[in-house]
């Protein structure tokens, strides 16, 4: 076995070798650490231990001799306890064997040595560790052949894959999730594993389903592990939504695009130009009411009216299923959907302004994420169509650059308010109040008037008089 010592130079790995040397335990750093450390990967911001012994009573020691001995939090009931040392958390847990009933990912624990622990762990590029202890500091304990799986870039679980996927589904999605991020293929007899297991995914929270998905959209090109989902049966129980938008059919020699695989284009396009991960949401799901409103008509071929606004109707009942925040960031990827198509109609016909004016109206503060899912969403093929687009899109974006710098739309603020149309007419609250305001506003989306106070007052005078209502004297 190899010695890494040399890259446990990290003053903190030096203290826990002597705090586990004082309480008469022995200390292996083991995972993630391990596996980028030999990946060349760059030093990780988490760092876990495990004790042969009470992994909460090592954290204790270790804060106690470290200089400003930081705060341990104990997570006693799962037996771990976790302290921050500059800039890395470092969690602690005591070595253990586990067994599952088959309704719960939730183990049966008890205390077991490191080989109990590594048999544990969900992937043989996981389950290496390095010696803490001082008679072999740095050296590697590589039981399943881990390194040689990281040498060939294979995913790979400890024991039976069957037993691994079962006994904690959510492994299913880290696989595949694992395989996205380093770029790794899933061994067989695990992919095979995981199609078996698929429903087993049932009965993980929505929660850490969608914080493995927020990883695997985070990922370079996402398309990986959609692709690694969707063949293994998972995101048709988890997204059924997307999985619907797949396949071509023909009627009378006319045909559509496959708007599965188009969606997972445009998620790997967008990923090139932002780490957003709401806006790459924004992308995954911005077709998705193509699949309900998909209808064939004799006169123009293959439609789907409306689909925007089914899609962001949809996309609150996905964030309701699946346990995500029902905020500002369900709003954001709504609108984004909703609007999916306006800058791509904006962008096929002459580009007015009274038309950028009602974009950046009704995008606001969110109008650039909108043009960036919309560039991402030219997937043609056609290297002339693709410049084509390209240009147009460009012209639009100048045509909004020119349009906000002279007529402030993107935090439209009315020149003159429901109070000032109270005062100047002495009136109380009313219809013809909401009335005034709402021309004012489209006149100047329109561009009959100047986004400026003294022509809206003029424009108010006027529409005013046509309800019948005069200026106070």
């Amino acid at each position: 076995m190899k010695n890494y010592k040399e890259a446990l130079s990290n003053p903190i790995f030096t203290v826990i070798s002597n705090a586990s040397a004082q309480l008469g335990i022995d200390s292996y750093v083991i995972g993630g650490f391990v596996r980028d450390l030999l990946l060349e990967r760059g030093s990780k911001k988490d760092i876990d231990i495990v004790a042969v012994g009470s992994g909460i009573e090592l954290a204790l020691k270790v804060s106690e001799m470290l200089p400003k001995k930081p705060k341990v939090q104990v997570f006693k009931n799962y037996g771990t306890a976790m302290l921050r040392y500059e800039d890395t958390e470092i969690e602690f847990v005591g070595a253990r064997k586990e067994s599952y009933h088959f309704e719960s990912r939730n183990p049966v624990v008890e205390n077991g040595t490191l080989q109990d622990d590594q048999d544990r762990r969900d992937f043989t590029i996981n389950a290496l560790a390095l010696s803490l202890n001082q008679n072999n500091y740095g050296l590697l304990l590589d039981p399943f052949d881990g390194v040689s799986d990281l040498n060939r870039k294979i995913i790979r679980t400890p024991l039976d894959p069957s037993i691994t996927f079962s006994d904690d589904p959510l492994r299913m999605l880290r696989a595949i999730r694992f395989a996205a991020q380093l770029n790794f293929t899933i061994d067989q007899t695990a992919i095979t594993s995981i199609t078996e297991n698929a429903s087993r995914i049932k009965i993980i929270s929505g929660e850490r389903i969608v914080d493995e998905l927020n990883k695997i959209l985070s990922t370079d090109t996402p398309s990986i592990g959609f692709l690694l989902l969707h063949k293994t049966k998972l995101l048709e129980i988890i997204l059924p939504e997307l999985t619907a938008l797949q396949g071509v059919e023909e009627v009378e020699g006319q045909t559509h695009k496959d708007n599965f695989y188009h969606t997972l284009e445009v998620v790997d396009n967008i990923s090139k130009n932002t780490d957003d991960v709401w806006l790459r949401w924004s992308a995954l799901l911005h077709d998705i009411g193509k699949a309900p409103t998909k209808r064939f008509d004799k006169k123009v071929g293959w439609t789907f009216h409306g689909h925007e606004f089914v899609g962001g109707k949809m996309v609150k009942k996905i964030f309701e299923r699946l346990h995500m925040p029902l905020n500002h960031k369900m709003k954001f990827v709504q609108k984004m959907v909703m609007m999916s198509s306006r800058p791509i109609v904006l962008a096929q016909d002459l580009v007015t302004d009274s038309a950028v004016r009602r974009l950046v109206f009704d995008a606001g503060e969110d109008v650039e994420s909108l043009m960036t899912l919309c560039e991402a969403d030219i997937t043609t093929k056609n290297p002339n169509k693709f410049r084509r687009y390209h240009d147009n899109f460009k012209t639009v974006r100048n045509k909004i650059v020119e349009v906000e710098a002279r007529d402030h739309i993107r935090n439209f603020q009315p020149p003159i308010s429901g109070e000032d149309i109270m005062q100047i007419f002495n009136i109380q609250p009313s219809r013809e109040i909401g009335m005034i305001k709402e021309a004012i506003k489209e006149a100047i989306l329109e561009g009959e008037i100047p986004n400026e106070y003294e022509a809206a007052y003029e424009f108010m005078l006027k529409k005013a008089a046509s309800l019948g209502l005069k200026k106070d004297a």
